[in-house]
């Protein structure tokens, strides 16, 4: 989260990019600082990757 500012040129434009973390909340403000830089297909994975290993991939780790 903290490189995103000093890193974003480094991203590509034209592919769909996710971004997640443990909940959802810091990739929720990554994501709409990509936006605010032009970034058309950004995509938060919401519920962070916690939800993903609840919902959809059981096998992904959880931890606290």
């Amino acid at each position: 989260m903290n490189d995103v500012p000093d890193r974003w040129s480094e991203l590509p434009r034209e592919k769909a990019l996710v971004v997640y973390c443990h909940h959802g909340a810091r990739s929720e403000m990554v994501a709409s600082f990509l936006e605010s830089q032009g970034f058309s297909r950004v995509i938060n994975l919401r519920g962070g990757i916690d939800a993903w290993s609840l919902h959809v991939d059981p096998s992904v780790p959880r931890y606290g």
